[in-house]
């Protein structure tokens, strides 16, 4: 099997870089080349990237190289149970690799809403060398004393700006600050001076994030940005519906069956709307399902499998749910209203046009809601198209049309 030297120039090493030839990975995304050599450095960070970019494999690739022998060795952190048994995959993707099979090597989720005593037994029996898991459940686990964080040597804070978020911050603090009191000098730290490596990243971070994040991190870390404009205007091609509010999902059948997406993910408001979408859908015998954070674990992963494999055509999601998912082939979102913050709506066209490919963002909305994509079109740099549906064809919004101006 050819290594891709790309990686290997960066510094990782060859079984690493061989095992990303099954998932077609030859070259480092650009954020990749920066992220990489910072890591292996040993340097606190702060990066952020248009999704889809390789995020991911940008701090596991250095992280996993550098495991040192001690369990738990790296602690990765996200907000939602999709993201932490996202990363968890793609943790134990790489792990089978032999050139970092040193040691017996394995990985433990830990997250709210699973059984706390298979969690403690996995612990016990398992001897993760990496977590992936939410504040709240690796707090519980460490105050109960049955998750130790002495040797920690690599924390990653994946989908950072949530991770601080007003209602998060309080959780998460507790935990760095029990984490600075556990690791204050350790032989085992991948940083100087005897402590972790701090990872933050995101696709977008706010400076409220960095600024709640600051003090945990070292003085000389490094920061390092790619804008995620260039993917907003370039790989995404943005459309706008008008529908009044009680016709939206009426709106959204016609133009399922006009386009016929691959694979389509629609954003629908709060915890209950996905399934009152769904419901419509399927009784229009679209096949559907939803996501949203109220639903329990199995359901969750039974709609996320579903939509990844392509069993399930449309996933219904609310924003919570589906931060950071990262799922391949998904041509087309739909918005089933118009977000009123600028991150929100990147967060949500970052779902397509992932790894370079091209997607188009759809926009369904009354007439408030047009205006304020207007302001939010100005705001990012982006064009949006006015479409309507005619005939069972998607087409071009002429002035004899009753759809508010975009721009």
């Amino acid at each position: 099997m050819q290594v891709p030297d790309d990686f290997v120039s960066l510094g990782i090493e060859a079984g690493l870089a061989e095992r990303l030839l099954e998932r077609g990975i030859k070259k480092p995304s650009e954020i990749q080349k920066q992220v990489i050599p910072l890591i292996l450095e040993g340097k606190d960070l702060f990066f952020s990237s248009a999704t889809g970019t390789g995020k991911t494999f940008a701090y596991l690739l250095p992280i996993l190289q550098r495991l040192n022998g001690a369990g738990p060795s790296a602690l990765l952190l996200a907000p939602t149970y999709e993201l932490c048994a996202q990363i968890k995959n793609e943790t134990d993707f790489l792990l089978k690799t032999h050139s970092v099979s040193r040691s017996p090597h394995s990985s433990l989720l830990l997250i709210g809403g699973g059984n706390i005593s298979r969690q403690i037994d996995g612990l016990k029996k398992d001897k993760p060398m990496v977590i992936a898991g939410n504040p709240g459940r690796v707090l519980l686990l460490a105050k109960m004393k049955k998750l130790s964080l002495k040797a920690l040597s690599f924390l990653v804070l994946d989908e950072a700006d949530r991770l601080v978020s007003d209602e998060s911050l309080a959780e998460t603090r507790e935990l760095l600050e029990l984490i600075g009191r556990e690791t204050e000098i350790s032989p085992l730290a991948a940083g100087p001076g005897g402590r972790p490596v701090y990872i933050s990243c995101s696709a977008t971070i706010t400076d409220k994030c960095r600024e709640r994040l600051l003090p945990f991190f070292r003085p000389d870390h490094a920061v390092v940005s790619l804008s995620d404009r260039d993917v907003l205007r370039e790989r995404i091609e943005h459309w706008a519906f008008f529908a009044e509010r009680r016709h939206k999902i009426s709106c959204l059948r016609s133009f399922l069956a006009a386009v016929k997406p691959g694979k389509a993910l629609v954003f629908s408001g709060g915890a209950g709307q996905p399934g009152n979408v769904v419901s419509q859908l399927q009784y229009h015998h679209i096949n559907a399902l939803p996501l949203f954070a109220g639903m329990d674990k199995k359901s969750r992963k039974t709609a996320i499998d579903g939509f990844r494999s392509g069993k399930v055509d449309v996933l219904v999601s609310s924003d919570l749910a589906c931060r950071g998912l990262d799922i391949n082939g998904v041509t087309h979102i739909l918005a089933l209203d118009c977000p009123g913050e600028d991150l929100v709506y990147i967060h949500r066209a970052g779902r397509t046009a992932r790894a370079g490919r091209r997607g188009v963002m759809v926009t369904i909305g009354d007439g408030q809601e047009m205006k304020a994509l207007a302001r939010l079109e100005k705001r990012l740099g982006i064009t949006v198209y006015p479409k309507i549906l005619i005939r069972g064809k998607v087409a071009a919004a002429d002035s004899e049309c009753k759809v508010l101006p975009i721009r």
